[in-house]
């Protein structure tokens, strides 16, 4: 989710001055003001007002449709203009049906939306399978608690890189035991990220939810891209933690505060699972994810590749949410599919930005 300033509107005063060889005139002669309305998403004329919260969620209909917009006037470097600040936010998610296959095709009107139990003011893109650029962190348990089963978790790791980096896409790669290794930052180069991965080393405790935090805090929290971007974690661990200071709850607001979805890899192969696999769960579950649980460390791979498979097969919805308050709260978001065969799942919800003082 993004929150972009958008330029609405332009202003332009032409001032007509006499043209006749007597006195010049003490004033203006006449002045003339454009104004050009707001063109909304989709090609369509917004709602003159919020709707009140349905007794249901309301499904994603665009608005009715009206004439085209007037043409902006054109550009006119000396003419003053004001901009407008427009709310918006970028959610990604993911629909499956009941045995867990992905499920592509639908369309915007497939889905009803609650932003903080209220529906969007206006909505102004739906795509379907999007191909927005990534930012992805690969996040290696690096205690001595999976020494053994390291090295799948590296060549894991580097497959899954040579098969989901496109060219805008960028990527980094950490290990993380008592501390925090960033490996190799932000890049596109694959060749740097394969170094990074492989010099890592395996030693010590965990503190994974300090890790956890400092990443996004760090990593994802600081980024500026100028366009829409999905930021994503994957995280192999145990999720056994004994040495973190911040608690499963900082770790998972800091996530939604970066906008970042975290998939986990569980590397507990054993029968049943344990406390670390539920920790692992409630991670992914808040910020939109899922875990994955092989049931032999070889099998790491196939959770690479199901995060591979659910990158690529998303979808992407704009819109402004109603009643938006830029004070740092935090906003719930319920989104639902109206075919109750289909699951959807993508965040909780995400903190307003705070006005500039």
């Amino acid at each position: 989710m993004v929150y972009r300033l958008s330029k609405i509107v332009r202003v332009i005063e032409l001032f007509r001055t006499s043209r006749m060889v007597a006195p010049r005139l003490s004033g203006v002669a006449a002045a003339l003001l454009l104004a050009v309305p707001i063109a909304f998403a989709l090609g369509q004329s917004a709602p003159a007002a919020p709707a009140a919260p349905p007794a249901s969620t309301p499904a994603l209909t665009p608005p009715a449709p009206g004439g085209p917009p007037p043409p902006l006037p054109a550009q006119d470097t000396e003419a003053p203009t004001i901009k407008v600040n427009v709310n918006e936010v970028d959610l990604v998610f993911t629909v499956t049906d009941k045995k867990g296959h992905f499920v592509t095709g639908l369309n915007q009107s497939s889905f009803g939306l609650l932003d903080n139990q209220r529906p969007p003011e206006a909505v102004y893109k739906f795509v379907q399978q999007t191909d927005l650029p990534l930012r992805v962190g690969i996040m290696l348990d690096t205690s001595s608690s999976i020494r053994g089963r390291f090295q799948f978790e590296q060549d894991s790791a580097i497959s899954f890189l040579l098969k989901v980096m496109h060219r805008n896409d960028r990527a980094f790669v950490e290990g993380f035991d008592v501390q925090t290794d960033v490996a190799q930052g932000f890049t596109n180069n694959i060749d740097l990220l394969d170094q990074g991965i492989t010099k890592l080393r395996p030693g010590g405790g965990t503190a994974m939810f300090d890790a956890l935090y400092s990443t996004c805090k760090d990593q994802m929290l600081t980024l500026r891209d100028t366009t829409p971007v999905r930021k994503a974690i994957i995280l192999v661990s145990d999720g056994d933690d004994n040495y973190s200071h911040a608690l499963e709850s900082d770790a998972i607001k800091e996530c939604q505060r970066a906008e970042t979805t975290v998939y986990a890899i569980s590397t507990n192969v054993s029968p049943s699972k344990d406390k670390g696999d539920d920790v692992l769960k409630a991670i992914a579950d808040a910020t939109g994810g899922r875990p994955f649980y092989p049931t032999r460390i070889e099998d790491v791979a196939s959770g690479f590749e199901g995060i591979e498979e659910e990158l690529r097969s998303q979808y992407l919805l704009e819109y402004r949410p109603a009643e938006f308050k830029q004070d740092g709260s935090f906003r719930t978001i319920y989104l639902h599919a109206v075919d109750d065969r289909y699951h959807v799942r993508t965040h909780t919800g995400y903190f307003a930005p705070r006005a500039a003082q």
